[in-house]
């Protein structure tokens, strides 16, 4: 197997909701870092590069469709680079280092950009679908966190807990919440 390795490193701060990156839209702040990574590594053939992976959770606003793509679109890379984003929740920038790493030690890929973005500030208000033609009756949520437009059937099989409630939950409630018993032996 092939080893992986980090060869340069940049991100972007972090900001506060509705601070001073707020009025960044979520696609230029992710070119931000790809674009300091090209300046800082001249030596470097961009045209080599076999992927961008980049994780976003939210995808509800100007991160939607497939951010990392248009991240290094505007970050100046070639055309023919593609771009790919995943989505793991909070999990998702560790998941894209750890897809780029696993591409790279399986021999399928030399070169690739990993990373992620999101930007609460800027998830916007969705509305949902009429349940019916013609209806009248119109539902707006808004994306900056948690699940949205929930599963009724996943409600009732599954206890969905938002992502800002876990924190607050302790682990016998989360356990009973979620469905999991434990077991002693």
């Amino acid at each position: 197997m092939e080893p992986a390795y980090i060869c340069d490193a940049v991100r972007t701060p972090f900001g506060r909701y509705g601070g001073t990156l707020a009025s960044i839209r979520t696609d230029d702040l992710a070119a931000i870092p790809v674009r300091a990574l090209v300046g800082r590594n001249a030596g470097v053939d961009w045209n080599a590069v076999d992927d961008v992976v980049y994780g976003c959770a939210n995808q509800a606003g100007e991160d939607n469709r497939n951010v990392a793509r248009m991240a290094l679109l505007l970050a100046g890379l070639p055309n023919e680079v593609p771009g790919t984003t995943v989505n793991r929740l909070c999990g998702s920038s560790m998941d894209a280092v750890a897809s780029a790493a696993r591409a790279i030690k399986c021999g399928e890929t030399d070169l690739m950009i990993a990373g992620g973005v999101e930007s609460m500030s800027r998830a916007p208000f969705v509305v949902a679908k009429a349940d019916s033609a013609y209806s009248r009756s119109m539902k707006m949520e808004d994306t900056t966190l948690g699940w949205r437009f929930i599963n009724p059937c996943l409600k009732v099989k599954y206890a969905l807990i938002p992502c800002r409630k876990p924190a607050r939950t302790s682990p016998k409630n989360f356990t009973s919440l979620a469905g999991i018993r434990i077991y002693s032996l």
